[in-house]
């Protein structure tokens, strides 16, 4: 049996070949198992998240209908506030005018009163 220099080669390249693998191999195996583990952050995230999502969907939901309500009670403030100025325009036409003439009408009436006393006296 005799062993040839091509054996002695094919034999050590078969041996490199086994050690390129293994060591293509466990940086592969280590990058399986970030990936598992990036996989189960990314369900626990999930798990946490969605719930947190419907509260805000919810607590959106809530603010809607507060703030339909908020707009409710403006819209009739400014209804009141419309129906007072009215309601001064009509009072200041029907009965300032009028009480600006009595008043102007009472005065002229003492400034007569009080000239004929001085008159007399």
């Amino acid at each position: 049996m005799s062993v040839s220099l091509g054996d002695i080669a094919g034999l050590i390249a078969a041996i490199a070949f086994v050690a390129l693998v293994i060591a293509i191999a466990v940086p592969l195996l280590r990058l399986g198992s970030v990936l598992d583990e990036t996989r189960s952050s990314i369900t626990q995230v999930t798990e946490h998240t969605l719930p947190v999502i419907d509260e805000a969907a919810e607590a959106v939901r809530g603010a809607n209908a507060q703030l339909a309500k908020v707009d409710t009670v403006t819209t009739s403030a400014a209804e009141v506030g419309t129906n007072v100025s009215a309601l001064t325009t009509l009072v200041s036409a029907t009965l300032a005018r009028p009480m600006i003439k009595a008043a102007s009408f009472t005065y002229a009436v003492r400034a007569v009163v009080s000239r004929r006393r001085k008159g007399r006296a």
